[in-house]
């Protein structure tokens, strides 16, 4: 999944493809070195980042998602609006990818099951825990979701001892999950993501990285963005750009791959193609059982 954020202000390409037509040929240029689904994103969840009103982030999103349904590419449009994924998939796209796991907009869950949308329902928790998360959420204003995104987009959950983070985001997913069956949503098109980097800190991105096979187990598509994270950014040198996280996230999307996931979510897709095709080789290798011919 390539990452196209038609935004001014996200944490590592903002402002680079804003302009429509811009937009487009970097979605192009990330299909031709491999992407299968361009995720197109209106609006940033960096730190500190501000809320978008809908009609702006609608404005960002329309014209690229349209253009490239159009062309036949697979669209995922990245919001936490509902009225943002119903117009997006009456544009052409096919997947809802929802940071807040349906938790920041009601009509979310309403809008996935009457349009038939592949739903991404993300875990991002923060201290809030997540039956009073889901008495703060509202429908397309902001005033309980600002102080879930405050909380969110900080280190790791304050409020109790999290050891087992991997245990947790598992059992979390699930509830909320079941709570979207319940609403209409249809299980067979339901997709998690751990969140990784969201409302965790680096020892935690680790434990819910090592536990996705765990997460696996649950019967549901993975969905794995651990692209240029800031955790990711801890093991190389102070100072350094994000872009440089990009090995790393390769790596990261290999061993994703290799735990079972479905896909996963980066911003250099080159890269991260590549390695997924070193890793199938070396699969292929392993099971063909020919004998070793050193250089």
């Amino acid at each position: 999944m390539g990452i196209l954020n038609v935004t001014p202000d996200s944490f590592s390409d903002g402002g680079r493809f804003t302009e429509v037509d811009r937009a487009l040929a970097h979605a192009r240029e990330l299909l031709a070195v491999g992407a299968d689904v361009i995720d197109v994103g209106g609006e940033s969840t960096r730190p500190g980042s501000v809320r978008v009103d809908p009609v702006e982030e609608r404005r960002r999103v329309l014209p690229v998602v349209r253009q490239l349904a159009s062309e036949g590419v697979r669209v995922s449009v990245d919001t936490m609006n509902a009225a943002t994924a119903a117009a997006a998939v009456e544009a052409g796209a096919e997947i809802v990818n929802d940071v807040s796991g349906g938790l920041a907009d009601r009509q979310m869950a309403r809008v996935v099951a009457e349009t038939g949308a592949t739903f991404v329902a993300m875990h991002w928790r923060g201290h809030l825990g997540p039956g009073r998360l889901g008495a703060a959420h509202v429908g397309t204003g902001h005033l309980g979701l600002e102080r879930l995104l405050d909380v969110g987009r900080g280190a790791g959950p304050d409020d109790e001892a999290l050891g087992d983070m991997a245990g947790l985001v598992r059992d979390e997913l699930e509830a909320r999950v079941a709570d979207l069956v319940a609403q209409g949503v249809d299980p067979a098109r339901v997709v998690v993501d751990p969140g990784v980097g969201f409302s965790k800190d680096a020892a935690q991105n680790w434990q819910v990285l090592a536990g996705l096979p765990e997460l696996a187990r649950l019967g549901f598509p993975v969905l794995v963005g651990a692209s240029r994270k800031r955790f990711l950014g801890e093991l190389l040198p102070d100072g350094a750009p994000a872009e440089q996280r990009d090995p790393a996230t390769a790596v990261v999307s290999v061993l994703a791959a290799q735990a079972g996931a479905w896909a996963v979510r980066v911003h250099d897709v080159a890269a991260t193609r590549t390695a997924l095709d070193v890793w199938r080789a070396w699969e292929r290798g392993s099971a063909s059982g020919r004998p070793a011919r050193h250089a």
